[in-house]
């Protein structure tokens, strides 16, 4: 079976706090069902500026601000340590400015569901043009500007949520349907800004990769959002409306969900797409979720820390025909969580770790870097949910022990060398192993590594569907050479397979 090329990556972050302090599940139910509790008074006390999110040792690892060495000597607690010479960009990406993504979400608008006041928005369109990926083709499409007398109205009378920067209404976004509330105003707001993450990264993984616009054929977007009406929840289509605003004219696309295992699962289907030859330059993307922003704000508050869940994450992936120059997907050795493996954590790392490393004659220690769920632990700690990266890791190690490939005394050398310092916001499809592709393919070219494996794992329960777990997983290896067995074969490649036989029967008759 064909490995498949990983050729661009981009990772960015869109600071929220106002979109997170009106919208996040958290205080929004707080503020429905209580009221301005004694919690959401406290809450924008515990709130941090883009300035502080951007010197944030974590974020900056996120969008490749410094390198993963950098991050794992940072000096801890982050919150306490912050990186003075921060800058907006990075090696991957950038941390966009709530008052530029409210703009990128106007962009991103089709049917006039976002009205922005006109010298609010005047100011980030000029903003928004300089940022480096943003052209004037993108940012022509900003529309719905509005005096805040109509936009104040729009909210009073139409049921209209209205969106906040600075602590001032600065915009709203409309409700879509009078009684569909698959289209109601909060719906339709979560999906825009899911949307929204999905262009920034897509326009950063254009500029990252070289590849141009036209180039991408298809594209699959793996958030846990669902965009849909009464009639379809959840029906779709970020995947084609993302590649839309980016200039991908050449380009479809599709969505695939599975939780926090959905971005494994879609770069599977992607890869698969490429090695059939189905498709040549394909994206794997998403944007982040809303409802996760101060997720777990009120143990924040209640302990006196910053409450850090204030960035929406998005990434973008480019998988490319294998030509010996990227790093490369195995095909031939991907984990899978079945039906039947049983939801105890010993049998899912069993099944998306241990069965296709044996599968291929390999042990847990060939492979350089486990990336599962990679929450960044200050914000899951007092939450009590624990270090999850940590938890996964020393999993990995103890089943190593039990499959008698490491001593029980090695388990805490195996779990600093294999293990991972966890980076990613807290938005369920995001941290789930995808941000470690783009630093372990640099590792890879420069060949500080030599194999690493991704992880995605999902509650399927939360849909109250099946109390199944789901996962996913692969490999990532330096390319052995486009001419893998069962890869697809070039025209250039027949043309000298022709010649060397003709060559042959010559030599024969002579």
């Amino acid at each position: 079976m064909s490995n498949v090329g990983i050729k661009g990556y981009s990772y960015c972050l869109n600071h929220t706090p106002e979109l997170g302090l009106h919208y996040g599940s958290t205080p929004f139910t707080e503020h429905e069902a209580k009221g301005e509790s004694d919690f959401l008074k406290a809450l924008p006390k515990h709130i941090q500026t883009w300035e502080k999110a951007m010197q944030y040792a974590p974020n900056q690892a996120y969008i490749g601000g410094i390198s993963y060495g950098e991050f794992e000597a940072a000096k801890t607690p982050w919150i306490e340590n912050c990186l003075k010479d921060s800058k907006r960009y990075g090696r991957y990406g950038e941390i966009m400015p709530e008052d530029e993504f409210l703009g990128l979400m106007a962009i991103c608008d089709v049917f006039d569901l976002i009205w922005l006041e006109k010298s609010f928005a005047g100011g980030v369109r000029e903003k928004l043009l300089k940022d480096p990926v943003m052209t004037e083709a993108v940012v022509s499409r900003m529309k719905g500007l509005h005096d805040l007398p109509e936009i104040e109205a729009e909210v009073k009378d139409k049921k209209a949520r209205p969106l906040y920067f600075g602590g001032k209404v600065v915009g709203c976004v409309r409700n879509g349907h009078e009684i569909d509330d698959c289209l109601f105003a909060y719906v339709l707001m979560e999906n825009l800004a899911c949307k929204a993450g999905g262009v920034l990264a897509l326009l950063h993984l254009i500029k990252n990769s070289g590849v141009r616009a036209e180039e991408i054929d298809f594209v699959i977007e793996c958030s846990e959002e669902g965009a849909g009406d009464m009639n379809q929840r959840a029906g779709g289509n970020f995947a084609k409306a993302v590649a839309e605003t980016a200039g991908c004219v050449n380009a479809s696309g599709c969505d695939v969900r599975g939780f926090c295992a959905g971005p494994v699962n879609a770069i599977i289907a992607a890869a698969s797409q490429v090695a059939a030859g189905a498709r040549k330059n394909c994206v794997v993307l998403a944007g982040g979720a809303v409802p996760k922003l101060f997720m777990n704000s009120r143990d924040h508050v209640k302990k006196d820390l910053p409450a850090l869940e204030d960035c929406l994450g998005n990434f973008a992936i480019l998988l490319v025909p294998d030509d010996g120059t990227n790093p490369v997907i195995r095909l031939d050795a991907l984990g899978k969580h079945s039906v039947g493996a049983g939801a105890a954590p010993q049998a899912i790392t069993s099944a998306l770790i241990y069965e296709p490393l044996t599968a291929e004659g390999l042990t847990f220690g060939d492979v350089d870097k486990y990336a599962a769920e990679l929450q960044i632990p200050e914000i899951t700690l007092p939450a009590g949910a624990g270090d999850v990266p940590n938890a996964n890791i020393r999993m990995t190690a103890a089943l190593a022990v039990m499959k008698k490939t490491i001593e029980k005394s090695e388990m805490d050398a195996f779990i600093k060398k294999h293990g991972i310092i966890g980076f990613a916001h807290t938005q369920g499809h995001i941290p789930s192993g995808v941000p470690f592709i783009g630093i372990a393919c640099d590792a890879i070219r420069a060949g500080t590594m030599k194999r690493v494996m991704i992880i995605g794992k999902g509650s399927l329960f939360l849909a109250r569907l099946t109390n199944l777990a789901d996962g996913g997983s692969f490999l990532i290896e330096p390319s052995k050479g486009a001419a893998t067995k069962g890869g697809a074969v070039s025209k250039e490649d027949v043309k000298n397979l022709i010649l060397e036989a003709l060559s042959e029967i010559a030599g024969r008759l002579n």
